[in-house]
């Protein structure tokens, strides 16, 4: 790849068009359009100095084991044996809640086309042929992942274009910014404001997620070590301002707020495009968001088996030698393909008897990555003059930066794991927080084997070094 495949690889997962739209009806829920405006703010200002911070240590250590090569070398194999696992936690939960949303929107279209009333059963397998069509899509190549990324940062672009142009012009009524600015909702159960308006964070924070996909695929981009940073900085910058204006466009399109969020296609943008254009504009631009989604979703599949490859590489997964293995013909992960998606698929079955597991999910996913992006920034700051920068770094602003994002990071994490509806049952439990420890725990226990074959190296995998150079 070069330097705008990289960048395209993080902008398609980071994906605002299935971000935004998948958690739209959380949104509305926790705290409405004031929280979701503001938060998108907020949160993007937020999300720029952790990318920042970790675009800096990824020009140190650009290679395709990513975080957990880059806390080997800044504290060693405990460091990045625990953040590795983390890391690919919060990848598969990235795969789940990206392709279980691209199901829901599916299953709107199917409601508007055939009447088709979604059940968490049908969802569940809907979801499951989007995951195999993934799968067969990553174990084609790189090549083919190349140009299906870079046709995605111009299907997002102008996608959002299209959406925002047609809900600005085609409703006869908008509301004002007064209301789109400052109106609350909270429909939790929690009665604390402040409470609720941290659980909308959910939102923006679980969308600007994926963005470490630029290093994941460093030892697939020439001149990675400038091209990946790159990559993170600009994917998270260029989602920030193109998410504000999707998000301001749905926000001021909303007429009856009740009847768009309790929509019977089951996604509220779907209802706002029906409203707004009848039920033509509303299909084709549902069409639109899950041609996103499905895109966003094959770049997390590609970003999660080279963590898998790599992790497995290094001898840190149960069955290494057969999640490490290579397509003698593609040179791709197969293996770490499928291990992909099938994990994937048994995080999401929960959906099948909870009616808040979505929200759940995208927990897990924000959960595993965001601290895992925190990590090596933290052991970067921990060294202090003894870190060697690579060409792309932040010079004397890094420690700032740096110290900000590990703060912000900590802060998400913990909101992440909150109970996010009251009262807390078996169905509105959220389960991020025992995911988390879950994989913590086989972590631990792992860790008491693995440790004796762990050994990440020094340099790159000459397979994908070679795989790079065919590329180019």
């Amino acid at each position: 790849m070069g330097g705008f495949g990289n960048f395209a690889s993080s902008f398609s997962v980071i994906s605002i068009l299935s971000g935004c739209m998948t958690m739209f009806a959380f949104g509305m829920n926790a705290g409405g359009p004031a929280v979701m405006f503001w938060g998108w703010i907020g949160v993007g200002a937020m999300v720029l100095f952790v990318g920042a911070a970790l675009a800096e240590v990824t020009s140190a250590y650009p290679t395709s084991g990513a975080l957990f090569y880059m806390d080997h070398q800044l504290g060693g194999p405990r460091w990045s044996f625990a953040v590795g696992w983390l890391n690919l936690l919060g990848l598969i939960g990235g795969i789940c809640g990206i392709d279980y949303g691209a199901a829901s929107f599916v299953g709107a279209f199917l409601n508007m086309q055939f009447g088709y009333a979604p059940t968490p059963l049908g969802l569940l397998g809907i979801f499951a042929v989007i995951l195999l069509l993934h799968a067969a899509l990553n174990v084609r190549g790189v090549r083919l992942l190349s140009v299906l990324n870079s046709i995605s940062v111009w299907w997002h672009l102008g996608g959002v274009v299209l959406i925002v142009a047609a809900l600005a012009f085609a409703p006869v009524h908008h509301q004002d910014a007064s209301w789109v600015t400052t109106h609350f909702v909270n429909n939790t159960g929690w009665s604390n404001p402040l409470y609720v308006s941290a659980l909308g964070l959910l939102l923006a924070q679980y969308t600007f997620s994926g963005y470490d996909a630029s290093a994941h695929m460093s030892e697939e981009t020439t001149r990675a070590s400038v091209a990946a940073p790159r990559g993170i900085v600009r994917s998270i910058l260029v989602s920030w301002i193109a998410g504000a204006v999707l998000l301001a466009g749905l926000l001021f399109s909303i007429g009856d707020y009740d009847a768009v969020l309790n929509s019977s296609t089951g996604v509220p943008p779907a209802q706002i495009f029906l409203d707004a254009l009848g039920l033509t504009g509303a299909k084709a631009l549902l069409l639109v968001v899950i041609g996103a989604q499905l895109f966003c979703g094959n770049a997390e599949t590609a970003a999660s088996a080279r963590m898998v490859y790599a992790f497995s590489r290094d001898g840190a997964l149960p069955a290494s030698g057969l999640w490490s293995r290579l397509s003698e013909r593609t040179g791709t992960p197969v293996a770490g393909v499928w291990l992909s998606v099938v994990a994937a698929f048994v995080l999401a079955l929960p959906s099948l008897y909870s009616t808040v597991a979505y929200g759940a999910v995208t927990a897990v996913n924000v959960v595993g990555m965001t601290p895992a992006y925190a990590v090596p920034v933290y052991l970067r700051l921990r060294r202090g003059g003894r870190f060697r920068p690579g060409p792309w770094n932040l010079g004397r602003r890094g420690p700032l930066v740096g110290w900000i994002a590990v703060v912000w990071v900590a802060l998400v994490s913990v909101v992440v794991c909150l109970p996010q509806s009251y009262p807390v049952t078996v169905d509105t439990f959220n389960y991020a927080p025992v995911a988390l420890l879950a994989v913590l725990l086989l972590a631990a226990v792992w860790w008491r084997w693995g440790r004796r074959t762990y050994a990440p190296p020094v340099q790159q995998s000459a397979e994908l070094v070679e795989l790079a150079g065919e590329v180019v």
